[in-house]
């Protein structure tokens, strides 16, 4: 099974390397127009924490409930 994955291996490399498209990030380097304040700044960390930690803090909060098989 190795020596069948080599050989594809071996002929598809090159063929999808003929093929690559070239990706560019179009970045501009000026200032923002608009300062963000700290307000806006606590908020949106707020909101991302809650949103990345609150399901997880959910389920260890009741862990016991899901434990059980009923």
């Amino acid at each position: 099974m190795s020596a069948f994955l080599r050989t594809f291996a071996s002929y598809a490399a090159p063929a999808l390397r003929r093929h690559s498209i070239t990706q560019r990030a179009h970045l501009y380097t000026k200032p923002a127009k608009e300062k963000i304040g700290p307000v806006e700044t606590v908020v949106g960390l707020g909101v991302f924490s809650l949103t990345v930690l609150g399901p997880s803090g959910w389920i260890l909060a009741h862990l016991e409930d899901y434990k059980k098989k009923e």
